[in-house]
């Protein structure tokens, strides 16, 4: 894929890809999470919207303020979830962390689905109507299989063939 030009507003909300396979040249200002799970040995295994995945080690937090002990008991550990617009997640009232701490500080680990959105979030990050979509694959622009693909009643697609069709996103 060639090297895209990016506007400064395209970059504020959502990692584009020069390649694919390289995160590092992957331009974010802002990494919203989709979803968290809790792994053993206190790890957490957080997925960005923008089809990035990291293990972020939650240990080194124990030593660095005391609150964090708090998350030494498994209940509250395993009770993270994603804080509303995936800005951070969430353990209780006094226990959280932002998406940047998750972002700068996670390892990425590469899994069979990196480069993937879901339809729903592809429209909203470029600014379309879910039909559009659906009309670009019925219409052979984005190639069922290869572009995009539909699991169950989930859609997904290719960040790699939303900016080759629709260029840079809007949000």
């Amino acid at each position: 894929m060639k090297n895209a030009s990016f506007s400064f507003e395209s970059v504020l909300s959502i990692s584009l890809y020069r390649d694919i396979t390289n995160v590092e040249e992957r331009p974010m200002i802002f990494h919203k999470i989709k979803n968290v799970f809790p792994l053993e040995n206190y790890r957490l295994l957080v997925q960005f919207i923008s089809g990035v995945t990291k293990i972020y080690d939650v240990k080194p937090l124990f030593n660095w303020k005391d609150i964090f002990k708090a998350l030494k008991e498994n209940e509250l550990f395993y009770a993270v979830y994603v804080d509303v617009g995936g800005n951070g997640i969430v353990w209780n009232d006094d226990l959280d962390l932002s998406s940047e701490e998750l972002w700068e500080n996670g390892v990425l680990i590469n899994t069979p689905f990196d480069g993937l959105i879901s339809m729903a979030d592809a429209t909203n990050i470029w600014g379309l109507n879910e039909s559009t979509l659906r009309k670009a694959i019925s219409y052979g622009k984005l190639k069922n299989g290869i572009d995009v693909c539909k699991y169950g009643k989930q859609w997904v697609v290719s960040i790699e063939s939303m900016i080759r069709e629709y260029g840079n996103p809007v949000k």
